[in-house]
């Protein structure tokens, strides 16, 4: 069974054909009415690169509650509109979300999927978790994946997709709370060293 085309990925494949950079603004008027889709994509995407993870899910949060309280389009800092990027570097990246996702839209059967103001509350939770600043393996990566599969899932309208970022949201909020604990002894065993 032939894959769908995924008419956006496309659309910005021809964007990003060109060399130098191109706008966080450009972008998200090429995506037009999935526009959270697009912004919540770029945003998880540049949450695994290590150190801007926690500032950048500051903005996803933003937009997630934005997604919740039901705007129709969602409103980005000026700054964050007017940042450039390298044309081929977020090329690369959608080329291998398109990669690894695709096959799932021939194989995905029916299934409702949570309404827009559900998941705009799975988002900001997400994102909640992934600006955390816990020192822990793959700490920013489960809610970054969690964040990628809600951002293609409001692109290309997948239930299935938001049914897996649900998961990997959930998945990330059960390590958390386990670890959180060993943290706490870790921590409290630091401080007597410290301070006795």
């Amino acid at each position: 069974m032939p894959t769908p085309p995924l008419s956006l990925f496309r659309l910005l494949d021809r964007l990003l054909e060109t060399e130098g950079t191109v706008s966080v603004r450009e972008l998200l008027d090429a995506a037009k009415e999935q526009t959270y889709g697009l912004a919540l994509l770029i945003l998880a995407l540049l949450t695994f690169i290590p150190g801007v993870a926690n500032v950048l899910s500051l903005g996803t949060l933003l937009l997630g509650l934005q997604l919740w309280w039901g705007r129709s389009h969602p409103w980005l800092p000026e700054a964050l509109q007017r940042h450039e990027l390298q044309r081929g570097h977020v090329k690369a990246l959608l080329a291998q979300v398109e990669a690894r996702l695709a096959w799932l839209g021939a194989r995905t059967a029916p299934r409702r999927a949570p309404g827009r103001r559900l998941l705009g509350f799975l988002v900001s939770w997400t994102a909640f978790l992934a600006a955390l600043p816990v020192p822990l393996p793959l700490a920013n990566v489960l809610p970054a994946l969690g964040l990628v599969l809600f951002g293609v899932a409001l692109l290309e309208e997948w239930p299935l997709l938001t049914w897996l970022g649900t998961g990997f949201s959930l998945l990330t909020t059960v390590y958390f709370a386990l670890s959180g604990r060993l943290l706490w002894a870790a921590l409290k065993a630091a401080l007597h060293v410290l301070f006795r």
